[in-house]
């Protein structure tokens, strides 16, 4: 019996397990390893490994399956992992992460709390650490595991199974080892230590949360349950105090020093054979310094200064450095974000760079996009450039000793392909086993307005054009993110929603990335007026070529989507007539420091953006003087990220006002929706909804 589409695509998390990711390549290219599920509706990651030969690659090697572990299952999981694998947007279980040694000849994981190790051979085994066992990590010579557990961070010796604490918390508001909140959900920082090249000491981020505000997120449909406490740093508010220490395994402890008053938040850290790199930030993150650190001594000296009038982003990857030693970067000018290496640019201005995937010796392998909705694979060798990843796609990869991984999506075709390469020669593909969704995609791309922007447009499967359609606008439409992207699972669900009569819109407006430091910078200090004002203009060059009926306008959303979907009706009932909000933040004041204030402010200082964005003053005092569209709104209670008070105030706001609306409460739903059942009828709901309002 075939299931439904939206059952499927709960099954599959979105059509992404049995994809394979997580790739490591050895120092001499001659083996990559690599997550992966058995097929495309198994939540259970495995661990695997290929050989990689002069003229193809070997069969594929299962190394660790969870299940032939005997352990118990994910309701297990630490505190610390559940919350890395919310920040991460992780649906999968078992082996969702692992860390190997320098030469990839062993890797360390953690499952249910437990420490395991493997050859990447046959031989897996436990290590009897201090449970829960959360982040284990390899020393660079493969003879240790260091680990976070009960905030202490710990090392255990693999051979003999001695284990210790390298630093204990001092109180139970500090912890070592882990990313403090706003590092792992808006840095993209989901680690808090580094070991040295030689296997001897360890770099470790000191969190002290006795800044931070608490908060308590309460599952009410289980009264007996006590709250959790939250330490979470609401714009406005303090951060944790993040400070570093090089602990060596001798018992050596040594602060690194700056000045962490003036540059507070620590976006990177590194330590290779040419010593300790930071990267620190400015809390308005108009100012990014790159320190070099003295494991020795603590002491910090000035590597380079990136300044910005508005704010430096933090680009994925660097800094790296060169087997030749020079510095990796990616810096800003007036018209692209390029590649740097030894201080020069390297790439040209109309191609912009997203990320740095690998340094190999003097190599560097990175992402860039010339067309916003394609990003491809780019080397840099010294001599030039070189784009390694060809069609109309979405691609990663990762580069060692000569050997290039390659993995992505085109928008011709669904599923994931993933080339093995070497010295310019194909060597062959990593299977994937992820499933195809029961539809065919129909999607068209047009460049819609004076600002052309990315567009997408789906209509129904074997619609004749005879009637107008009733529009569903299907964005995200916040900075830094993008949802029109040349990749064929990226409109897998937005043809679902087309296929039940509505014209679909998806569109990328101003603040979306690969269009220029400008084009990113336009919402700042306002979130409101670009963002809703590039829907219109994409919905209204929509209807120019297709038979739209303007009549009939839905929007919907999830998380920053919710927040554009409610503001969309409050603010332009002429032009939407239904919304459906899902876990929208409608007081940026409830938001987090990082992400809020960067596009906002300090709401301290200036707090007029941060009252134009809420969607709470958007209708103070009014007393159902407004027209107020249909608006159903959705927040998980479980929500530790964009916490249902959002959603609480914004209706009790609406009711005062005379407005009606509805909420739909998700008991014990984070803010991701991986439940099968819970991910299924929301489609059907909000479509339900959908079809009544319009």
């Amino acid at each position: 019996m075939t299931i439904s589409f939206p059952r499927q695509s709960a099954r599959t998390r979105r059509f992404t397990l049995g994809a394979p990711r997580g790739f490591l390549v050895s120092s001499d290219g001659a083996r990559v390893v690599f997550l992966r599920s058995r097929h495309g509706t198994d939540p259970v990651t495995c661990l695997w490994t290929v050989d990689v030969g002069d003229d193809a690659i070997g069969e594929e090697r299962l190394i660790v399956d969870p299940r032939a572990l005997d352990l118990p299952g994910e309701e297990d999981l630490p505190a610390e992992e559940r919350a890395r694998r919310e920040r991460a947007r992780e649906q999968a279980g078992g082996v969702t992460s692992y860390a190997a040694d320098s030469e990839l000849t062993m890797a360390a994981f953690a499952l249910s709390g437990r420490l395991f190790v493997t050859d990447l051979d046959k031989d897996v085994r436990p290590l009897d650490a201090a449970a829960p066992v959360f982040d284990p990590r390899p020393d660079p010579t493969g003879r240790r595991v260091a680990y976070v557990s009960g905030r202490a961070l710990r090392v255990i010796d693999v051979s003999s199974g001695a284990d210790r604490a390298l630093a204990e918390p001092e109180d139970d508001q500090v912890s070592y080892g882990l990313a403090e909140f706003v590092a792992a959900e808006e840095m993209q920082r989901m680690r808090g230590f580094w070991w040295s090249p030689d296997g001897e000491a360890v770099l470790a981020a000191r969190v002290d949360e006795s800044p931070v505000q608490r908060w308590h997120i309460a599952d009410p449909a289980n009264p007996g349950r006590p709250a959790v406490e939250v330490a979470y740093p609401a714009a406005g508010t303090p951060n944790a105090d993040v400070s570093l220490v090089v602990l060596g395994l001798d018992g050596r402890r040594q602060p690194v020093e700056w000045d962490r008053e003036t540059y507070p938040y620590l976006a990177e850290a590194s330590w290779d054979s040419d010593g300790i790199l930071l990267v620190v930030q400015t809390r308005d993150q108009k100012v990014m310094r790159i320190l070099s650190a003295d494991p020795a001594t603590g002491g910090t000296t000035l590597v380079r200064e990136d300044t910005d009038p508005v704010w430096i982003d933090i680009v994925p990857g660097v800094p790296a450095r060169t087997a030749s030693g020079d510095l990796v970067w990616v810096a800003e000018d007036d018209t692209a974000r390029r590649l740097l290496v030894g201080g020069d640019p390297v790439t040209p201005g109309g191609l912009q760079v997203r990320s740095v995937l690998s340094v190999d010796g003097d190599t560097v392998l990175f992402t860039a996009s010339d067309e916003p909705t394609e990003i491809h694979v780019w080397v840099y060798d010294g001599s030039g450039l070189t784009r390694l990843s060809s069609g109309s796609g979405v691609f990663g990869g990762r580069r060692r000793g000569g050997t290039t991984v390659i993995s992505g999506g085109r928008l011709d075709r669904f599923g994931v392909e993933t080339a093995v390469q070497r010295a310019g020669r194909a060597l062959g593909h990593i299977a994937s086993h992820a499933d195809k969704p029961e539809i065919e995609v129909n999607v068209n791309l047009i460049r819609a307005g004076e600002r052309e922007l990315r567009t997408a447009v789906l209509l129904p499967t074997g619609y004749s054009g005879d009637e107008p359609l009733p529009v569903l606008m299907d964005p995200y439409g916040g900075p830094h993110a993008q949802r029109v992207l040349a990749t064929r699972r990226a409109f897998a669900e937005s043809q679902w929603l087309a296929d039940q009569g509505f014209a679909v819109v998806v569109a990328d407006g101003r603040g979306s990335p690969a269009r220029g430091p400008q084009w990113e910078r336009a919402i700042h200090r306002d979130v409101v007026g670009p963002v809703l004002e590039d829907q219109v203009t994409a919905l209204h060059a929509a209807a120019e070529h297709f038979p739209l009926d303007l009549s009939r306008v839905g929007i919907r959303g999830w998380s920053f989507g919710g927040y554009l979907a409610a503001l969309a009706v409050l603010h332009r009932p002429d032009v939407f007539h239904a919304a459906v909000a899902g876990a929208p933040v409608t007081d940026w004041t409830l938001y987090d420091t990082h992400y809020t204030e960067r596009y906002l402010g300090d709401p301290n200082e200036d707090p007029e953006p941060y009252e134009r964005a809420s969607l709470i003053s958007a209708f103070s005092g009014e007393q159902g003087s407004r027209t107020m569209r249909p608006l159903l709104v959705i927040h998980g209670l479980a929500d530790d990220n964009v916490v249902v008070a959002h959603t609480l105030r914004f209706s009790s706001a609406l009711l005062a006002a005379g407005l009606p609306h509805s909420v739909l409460p998700l008991s014990g739903v984070t803010h991701m929706t991986p439940q099968e059942v819970v991910a299924e009828n929301l489609m059907l709901l909000q479509v339900e909804f959908l079809k009544n309002a319009l």
